[in-house]
């Protein structure tokens, strides 16, 4: 137990070290690459952290041999949006409340362009709606319109890269930590930190779930409890950092735009994995799971769509979260 909760706060630390050294370096690749500061959070920044997640489904539903194995893989695929929808949101309100004096913020405004995170927020509802409805529906050819999402996260994309509004409206951009005396650093040595932190990301990650885990047994936590709960909370653990990493740095734009490009990937590619190789059919659960998910979203969208958003309307959503643990653990009883 001890060398368990010891591998819990090591991989914690590496976690965030890492994400330190990759927000630094995805921020300098973004301006290589002529990329707005919103591109960069929802296409480079989600994709490199949203890797991980995008693994262990895939190795679930797709080389899963059990069905129990390949419902780890829906699990995730449900879990991750929800984490992301209402943990990391709430991260960024009290991390702008915590950091207001340091940042000299007169108000807890989130500076971002709330036209364009009302309209992700819109994109990614339409998407996850259709996404529970399949899952309660059965018919044949259900496995074909797992496709549908891979476009769907294609055109995304497209529509980010091409949408360069704010490509000019770049924060000052810190030493590369690789290159920290280069006032332009390299694109080999840009490449080269991101690979690196993103690597020490995915391997802490892996650990930090799996004492996760083993910490669950140890307190005699049911399974089920731990792999709807607190898992996916430690799964989307990079982005949350990320999110932390910017905000702490007055970057809260990146910060948003980071968690809006993670929750499009986890409504689309790892559903559509789930939906080529399973049923794709919920329980209840995962049912109060979508549910909730949306309701957050609806939330969001409503204050991003009236614009002026204060940091502290952020904090509300986090509620959801507990308000399915709670529902998880009177299910299991």
């Amino acid at each position: 137990m001890l060398i368990t909760a010891l591998l819990f706060l090591l991989s914690a630390a590496a976690i965030y070290a890492a994400c330190e050294y990759f927000v630094n370096s995805i921020e300098w690749l973004g301006h290589k690459l002529k990329l707005g500061e919103t591109a960069t959070g929802t296409v480079l920044a989600a994709f490199g952290t949203a890797l991980p997640e995008s693994a262990v489904t895939f190795v679930a539903v797709i080389m899963g041999r059990t069905p129990e194995v390949r419902d780890i893989g829906v699990g995730a695929a449900m879990g991750g949006p929800l984490v992301l929808a209402t943990i990391a949101y709430a991260v960024v309100g009290i991390a702008l409340w915590s950091c207001r004096k340091r940042l000299g913020r007169a108000t807890l405004h989130v500076q971002v362009k709330n036209a364009r995170l009302a309209r992700d927020q819109g994109w990614f509802l339409s998407i996850f709606i259709v996404k529970c409805a399949l899952g309660l529906l059965a018919f044949a050819f259900k496995p074909w319109l797992g496709v549908l999402f891979l476009l769907a996260y294609a055109l995304y994309v497209w529509r980010e890269l091409k949408d360069e509004g704010d490509t000019a409206d770049h924060e000052e951009l810190e030493p590369l930590k690789f290159q920290p005396r280069a006032a332009i650093p390299s694109m080999l040595a840009v490449s080269l930190q991101a690979m690196i932190s993103l690597l020490v990301i995915a391997v802490a990650s892996h650990v930090f779930v799996s004492q996760i885990e083993s910490i669950g047994l140890a307190v005699h936590l049911p399974p089920h409890l731990v792999a709807l709960v607190l898992s996916p909370v430690a799964t989307e653990l990079p982005e949350t950092m990320n999110a932390l990493i910017w905000v702490r740095q007055g970057k809260e734009r990146l910060a948003l735009a980071n968690i809006s490009g993670a929750m499009m990937i986890q409504a689309t590619v790892p559903s559509a994995l789930a939906i080529f190789a399973t049923p794709w059919l919920f329980d209840a659960p995962l049912v109060v799971s979508g549910a909730l998910t949306m309701l957050a979203i609806v939330y969001l969208w409503g204050l991003f769509k009236r614009g002026r958003v204060d940091g502290r309307a952020l904090l509300p959503v986090g509620l959801l979260y507990v308000v399915f643990a709670f529902y998880v653990v009177h299910a299991l009883a």
